[in-house]
């Protein structure tokens, strides 16, 4: 072997320095980039951890606030309930009356409180609390002053009692108490419902401070006596928000009230104005924050009240969050300087960036002397030695022979080298190989004449060109009559699809492989078939290789595993594995643009009757005797499947329109038109069918089931014994009633039903004897649904149950309070049916009654004549459990059912209400009136009292009193109304025709 002599480069012309160089140069790039990234991540971490530190005092010192308010709250209520019971047993005593000072008032002082009454408005009632209130409060006072300013009791006529005793000295004579928001806002218009309120924040010119005031009015009975309240200055919850500053460095606080009004700002106090006003109408003019942007996050929260991102902000120069208050409605919000967080990156930013660089430079140095020593080096002996072999000097060159990259290119250097000195002797080897090649193709050609497996060469058109001996057996042919005939020749007429897949996989993987069923002249049989590629010399396709074995035997078998696999043991017909299958693959030539095909989904009408009246084994024979009428009217090539039950399903291939559908229903239905006799006796059948077609409807499987399910139940709604196309109504109406079945569980969560009334009124002396309790449902927005959409929907989902019971609750309240204001009214309560049939009704309304305190007798349930109508048996069982309780039952609607008068002797029913349908004619329709004449006598024959619904006539209030039917309800003498509304409504007698009542 020979040495090397090599020239090393210098310079830029070295790689090993201009590789230093690049590595220099990203690593400094990437190192400013990972430090940008490592800065902007720990600068995003710091902040959230701040934001996230910020929510967290923000809300615990909205709580503790909110606690300090409540406790307030419950002070005051305590005292209140002692005023009012202080006042209920305080007697009048005769006492001299107070003397009158100079500006006509009455004031009265002592060691803690003072009182102030006009001698005007100055009787034996405020006499005698002028001078009583004055012990209680000697009790009261201390405790109440632990917790607010002051506290103090203003009645109606204008007595107040007050301690500390300055207002009451000081308040001129004057001065109308009724007119001071602390007194406005807890009379009776403006405070219904009685409840503690506090007051806006304003300025009071007496004791010259900004405050809000805790208002409870003072009620003895339904009387309104007047209030007592209790005062909270500004400055005690200033001395908070300052106490919170100091908790932490850099942290400050603000209050604002939910209209943007910033009440205190931290160490920055409320400026006082001074006024000589006496009304109390001054209100807070709020302070203005320190910087604008804080302006805008206070607009924000007050505009997006309840959104939980918006008390929320990251702002240019500060971390803010706010916490709502709830017990006045404020927002406490905390906020800090970004610059003061993120003081402290400043200084790690310098180093890291130091540290980079020394880090590129050391990386850069220690590249440039391993990559010369390890790599360069020995490259530059090697491309002196290709530049020896290139000039023709075969000699063996001596390179390193180590195991790395560069050692196995030496070695393959030399492997080179040493190819071309057995180039010539491979050539001869070459030639050799050849001829043997000729010989084995030779032998290749014999095995493949006298082969078992059929044989069949094709040309890159798929026309033939050759067939074995064994193919031309297998199809019964000669090679004449098969030449350059299209391989699609062979194939049956059924796979005519299957040959275009054929071809489209070649284009596309140029190899094909499956079962295939061919056909020549009378004969038939299955081959695997496998087609596979022969190329030139260039590597194109030239002629295709086709391979058949016969599996005609194995696919009888498969045959008849698949009948066992996917046919119904009772009819015969396809099952539902074999109808899904049938039915992908009916979708997926329908999507390739084949043909269209309709989807029939039908049960029988009234099976489940026939099953358990005449047994099951009648019911598997009518099962066999639709099958049969199906096959006799459907064709070959349809799929029939029996899916579960007394489903059965349709497949009809090649549908041109809709109109061909309905034929093809008409025909099923005129086949079960003809009865069955089954046990002996004739039983009539008929099918409800839904038609959906595809890819039109849909093109996906479980949605052309769930249309033809669809249109199947509106076929049975509509009566029966018909069929029904899928339309988007129905699909909309799906999701509709799914829609409304959500919102109707969020309402129950969300308590959004109210209770309507609609009085009864007995005409002969035109009282209100009672009402009907109807269900309305309010949402959040204030629209009201209207019933027909929301009870069928609540009826089939069963939550109608829970529904039901929550209006015996509220019905029951509804007694009770009638009740206690001395109101002897009944209510009437429709039940569901499936409500009524709950096992759990009866406990349910007993425990309702003994927990309300309503008296049973003034409880109306309010039931069909179809509910009673199914199993009466269960239905009188049920109506004498409630009997039990003492309440009243009602049939309602009564003569738009088809109940018997046997069965109607049977309940133990107390009254009939007439359906308005046959109110709303008279006196236009003479047979309503013969009709509700007639209910009216067999009423009264019966000792059932009659209630007629409906009346909006003069005239039809005159007929039901000529007919001695004396309870009525309708618009004539008022709509359905809320609780609060029935106020208005009189319990004496009405005005005849009193229809805006």
């Amino acid at each position: 072997m020979k040495e090397v002599n090599f020239h090393k480069p210098t310079g830029m012309n070295s790689l090993s320095i201009r590789f230093a160089l690049l590595v220099f140069m990203l690593t400094v790039v990437a190192s400013a980039a990972i430090a940008y990234a490592v800065l902007m991540l720990q600068q995003n971490v710091l902040i959230e951890q701040e934001k996230q530190q910020l929510k967290r005092q923000s809300e615990k010192y909205a709580r503790e606030l909110d606690a300090g308010f409540l406790t307030r709250e419950k002070k005051a209520i305590s005292a209140n309930n002692i005023v009012v019971r202080y006042l209920t047993k305080a007697t009048v005593a005769a006492a001299p009356s107070p003397a009158m000072q100079a500006d006509g008032s009455v004031r009265s002082q002592d060691d803690l409180s003072a009182a102030f009454i006009p001698h005007a408005k100055l009787d034996a009632q405020q006499a005698a609390w002028l001078v009583q209130t004055e012990e209680l409060w000697q009790q009261l006072a201390p405790l109440m002053l632990e917790e607010f300013f002051n506290f103090y009791f203003i009645s109606k006529q204008g007595l107040i009692r007050i301690a500390p005793a300055d207002w009451a000295l000081e308040v001129p004579v004057t001065h109308d108490f009724t007119q001071d928001i602390f007194f406005d806002i807890a009379t009776p218009e403006q405070n219904p419902s009685r409840l503690p309120r506090w007051t806006p924040i304003y300025y009071d010119p007496i004791w010259q401070k900004w405050m809000t005031s805790l208002v409870i009015p003072v009620y003895v009975g339904d009387e309104f006596l007047g209030i007592t309240a209790s005062d909270y200055i500004l400055d005690e919850l200033f001395l908070d928000l300052a106490s919170i500053e100091q908790s932490s460095d850099g942290l400050r606080s603000m209050l604002f009230d939910p209209q943007g009004n910033l009440l205190l700002d931290g160490k920055k106090p409320v400026q006082l104005q001074n006024t000589e006003e006496q009304n109390f109408d001054a209100r807070y003019s709020s302070v203005t924050p320190r910087k604008p942007e804080l302006a805008a996050f206070i607009q924000q929260v007050a505009t997006k009240p309840g959104d939980p991102d918006a008390l929320q902000a990251d702002l240019a120069n500060y971390l803010v969050s706010a916490a709502k208050v709830q017990r006045l409605d404020w927002y406490l919000t905390l906020y800090q300087d970004k610059q003061e967080v993120m003081s402290g990156l400043e200084d790690f930013r310098d180093n890291v960036m130091l540290i980079f660089f020394a880090v590129a430079a050391v990386v850069a140095l220690s590249l440039q002397f391993f990559i010369y020593l390890f790599i360069l080096k020995r490259l530059t002996r090697l491309s002196s030695a290709v530049q020896r072999i290139s000039r023709g000097d075969l000699q063996q060159i001596a390179l390193d022979q180590n195991d790395d990259e560069i050692g196995m290119l030496n070695r393959a250097f030399n492997g080179m080298a040493e190819e071309i000195h057995q180039l010539i002797s491979g050539l001869n080897t070459r030639i050799v190989e050849k001829e043997e090649a000729e010989r084995a193709t030779r032998k290749l050609t014999k095995a493949v004449a006298f082969s078992s497996s059929g044989i069949l060469l094709t040309d890159k058109e798929l026309h033939i060109e050759y067939l074995n001996p064994f193919m031309l057996e297998l199809m019964g042919c000669t090679a004449e009559h098969m030449m350059q005939k299209p391989l699609s020749s062979l194939f049956a007429a059924e796979m005519f699809f299957v040959g275009e897949e054929i071809s489209q996989t070649l284009k596309e993987r140029h190899h094909w492989r499956g079962d295939m069923l061919l056909q020549h002249v009378l004969r038939k049989l299955w081959v695997s078939l496998a087609i596979a590629p022969i190329r030139d010399e260039k590597g194109e396709i030239s002629n295709y290789v086709c391979a058949m074995q016969d599996i005609s035997f194995i696919k009888e078998s498969q045959r008849k595993m698949e009948q066992l696999a996917y046919y119904d043991m009772l009819t015969g017909l396809a099952n539902r594995s074999y109808f899904r299958d049938q039915l992908r693959k009916a979708i997926a030539m329908s999507s390739r643009g084949y043909y269209h095909f309709a989807l029939l989904y039908f049960d029988l009408d009234e099976f489940k009757r026939i099953n358990d009246t005449l047994g099951h084994d009648a019911g598997d024979e009518l099962l066999k005797e639709v099958a049969r009428r199906l096959i006799s009217r459907l064709r070959e090539e349809d799929t029939i499947a029996r899916l579960g039950g007394d489903e059965f399903a349709v497949i009809l291939s090649g549908i041109k329109d809709r109109a061909h559908a309905a034929l093809i229903a008409e025909n099923l239905q005129q086949s079960f038109a003809a009865p069955v006799k089954l046990t002996g006796q004739e039983v009539a059948i008929s099918a409800s069918i839904g038609i959906t077609i595809a890819p039109e409807d849909a093109a996906d499987e479980e949605l052309l089931l769930k249309h033809a399910d669809l249109a199947m139940y509106e076929a049975k709604a509509r009566g029966r014994n018909t069929y029904h196309f899928f339309s988007q109504d129905l699909n909309e109406a799906a999701k509709e009633k799914l829609q409304i079945e959500n919102q109707l569980r969020e309402a129950i969560r969300e308590h959004q039903f109210v209770l309507y009334y609609q009085p009864k009124i007995d005409i002969r002396t035109n009282v209100v004897i009672g009402y009907e309790a109807l269900l309305r449902w309010i949402r959040p927005d204030g629209s009201m649904i209207p019933p027909l959409r929301f009870i069928p929907v609540a009826e089939s989902t069963g939550l109608i149950v829970e529904i039901g019971e929550w209006i015996i609750w509220e019905a029951c309240r509804f007694i009770s309070r009638q009740q206690s204001k001395g109101h002897d009214v009944t209510i009437s309560i429709n039940l569901s049916a499936r409500q009524f049939t709950d096992q759990n009704l009866t406990e349910i309304v007993e425990r309702v009654l003994q927990r309300t305190g309503a008296q049973p007798d003034k409880l109306i349930f309010e039931i069909t004549e179809s509910m009673l109508m199914g199993d009466t048996d269960a239905a009188i069982a049920q109506l004498n459990e409630l009997k039990g309780l003492g309440v009243t039952l009602s049939i309602d609607d009564f003569g738009t059912g088809y109940s018997s008068l046997s069965y109607l002797k049977r309940f133990p029913v107390d009254e009939l209400k007439i359906d308005r349908s046959f109110v709303k004619d008279i006196p236009n329709d003479t047979n309503d009136m013969d009709i509700v004449a007639a209910i009216i006598a067999m009423a009264q024959k019966m000792n059932l009292r009659v209630v007629a619904e409906g009346v909006e006539s003069i005239e039809q209030v005159e007929f039901l009193k000529n007919n001695a039917c004396y309870l009525v309800q309708g618009y004539y003498f008022s709509m359905p109304r809320a609780e609060q509304d029935l106020y208005n409504l009189s319990y004496q007698p009405l005005l005849i025709g009193a229809a805006s009542l």
